[in-house]
């Protein structure tokens, strides 16, 4: 006999405890695959994850951090410790099926949305019938399996964290040939500190990859092997991204070359009118400079060339893509120390004793780690049943979620935590909050039609703004985006108490607190 209830969770991540907390009165049922709260910030940290933005950048608008004007980055502990306090101060925790693993989904509604007269292209009220829309399997032990029906479904897996990008390698070429180990960033995660200590020291390790988990799993080994006998780590480096050392430039705080209504003017947005389309046109020897001021500071400040480590594409592009970098401080010292070497290059595969290149050279490893990312495509069809399994073969390669939430042809679902920005928790936030709005009826979706050319309009800007387009991100037009939320939830979008302040100082969470 299933368990009926109205709303379903699944995942309790950043995401997934947004999510139940707004929804709270629905008394939603969470499941998590895991014995703990976090999600990437559980199962995907190293010992030196830290957040990437400052503090009072991340954090829930009505919980704010203890010590928010600490200008330290948190560790991923205290990250932890963060979420586990939100989730006590609302009692969120009641809510969550711990150590339950959601194996299979099965679509047992209606193809026609509720309320919608029949007709596909309409979205009437979400929760209305009082029939379950879909069917869940949940595994809680090896031998037992419970079923869950629910009249809707928040998705708030993520696209990190379960299914390992790993790349493909010519015949004969891969890790099987291999005698030493080969292991992706997330299953050294997994690793406790004497573990991961005793996998790096005096072994000669090769990280493939040049995003924050190579960059952090670099320095753990760097740091593993001190002294005149230690073995230096090197990176195989595919693409360049920017990296920076801290949220200032040539003095100036970060915040006002992107984060203001001011400096995000420059950038095109969704729906704005042709005289603005024109300015932003007109604009684009400002965003250049912006971009250049910025490269220069770098290039001063960071021994990009002397390591080959200068990327072509503009700043710009990484930031408009979420692809940014924050390094840890000792990064570039313990290359200048000789214990992290970098080797560009496009294609390398496995021989016996280590990695080769395409031009001939070979690179003795014990130890490779594949800092390569993961598949969140492949993880989400994972969870979807047929046919909307087929919806995620999308050609753009971004997932059509209009308010980064809602998929104009999967009924009575959400998604929480596909679209990302410079904060992806005030991100998730300000949808969850968009989307219990959306379930207790405050607001209609607009047509199938108008999602579509709303996602459409946001995807074509995305491509244009940087050619790593396919990470569905905002941060170049992430106030115009909330913008567009709050004026459909019937709040006020500028948020600021005066002009002066809407124009020049940064948005976070704390903006967007609850009004009457």
């Amino acid at each position: 006999m299933a368990i009926f209830s109205k709303i379903g969770i699944i995942g309790a991540g950043i995401s997934g405890i947004a999510a139940a907390k707004q929804l709270a009165e629905y008394n939603p049922v969470v499941f998590e695959a895991t014995e703990s709260l976090g999600g990437v910030w559980k199962h995907c940290s190293f010992r030196s994850t830290k957040l990437q933005t400052p503090r009072c950048d991340y954090e829930f608008s009505d919980f704010p951090w203890t010590e928010r004007d600490n200008t330290s980055f948190p560790t991923y502990q205290e990250i932890l410790d963060y979420l586990y306090l939100y989730a006590n101060n609302f009692d969120v925790l009641k809510f969550v099926k711990f150590n339950s693993k959601v194996v299979e989904i099965r679509f047992v509604g209606d193809r026609e949305t509720p309320d919608s007269g029949g007709k596909m292209g309409k979205y009437g009220r979400l929760l209305s019938t009082g029939n379950p829309f879909w069917e869940v399997a949940v595994q809680t032990s090896e031998s037992d399996i419970q079923l869950y029906e629910f009249e809707f479904i928040v998705v708030c897996t993520g696209k990190y964290g379960d299914i390992p990008k790993i790349p493909s390698f010519p015949q004969n070429k891969g890790p099987e040939v291999f005698k030493g180990k080969v292991m992706h960033s997330v299953e050294y995660s997994k690793l406790d500190e004497e573990a991961s200590v005793d996998l790096l020291k005096d072994n000669k390790v090769v990280v493939v990859g040049y995003k924050k988990s190579a960059i952090d799993l670099a320095v753990e080994c760097a740091e593993a092997n001190q002294g005149p006998e230690g073995k230096p780590c090197t990176m195989i480096v595919r693409t360049l991204h920017w990296t920076v050392p801290h949220y200032s430039i040539w003095g100036l705080p970060f915040y006002m070359f992107y984060s203001t209504r001011f400096s995000q003017f420059f950038h095109e947005r969704p729906n704005q009118s042709l005289l603005k389309t024109l300015l932003c046109h007109l604009s684009t020897p400002v965003r250049r400079a912006i971009s250049k001021t910025i490269e220069s500071y770098l290039a001063w400040k960071l021994p990009l060339n002397k390591y080959g480590l200068k990327p072509d594409h503009p700043f710009e592009e990484d930031y408009a893509s979420c692809q940014m970098a924050i390094l840890p401080e000792n990064f570039f010292s313990e290359a200048d120390k000789g214990k992290i070497l970098f080797k560009r290059a496009s294609r390398w595969w496995f021989w016996e004793g280590g990695v080769e290149f395409e031009d001939g050279t070979r690179l003795e490893a014990d130890v490779v780690f594949l800092a390569t990312g993961f598949d969140g495509r492949k993880k989400l069809k994972a969870i979807l049943p047929d046919p909307f399994r087929g919806l995620m073969e999308f050609p753009s390669g971004m997932m059509p979620l209009y308010r980064g939430t809602i998929h104009p042809f999967i009924p009575n679902m959400a998604f929480v935590g596909y679209v990302e920005s410079v904060s992806n928790l005030h991100t998730a936030e300000i949808r969850c909050k968009w989307l219990a709005r959306l379930v207790g009826d405050h607001f209609k979706l607009p047509s199938v039609e108008k999602m579509l050319e709303q996602v459409t309009t946001e995807n074509e800007i995305m491509k244009k703004t940087t050619r790593f387009y396919q990470r569905n991100c905002i941060s170049t037009f992430s106030i115009n985006h909330s913008d567009e939320i709050c004026e459909e939830m019937g709040w006020r979008s500028w948020r600021k108490k005066n002009w002066l302040a809407e124009a020049f100082s940064p948005y976070n969470s704390q903006d967007y607190e609850e009004q009457e």
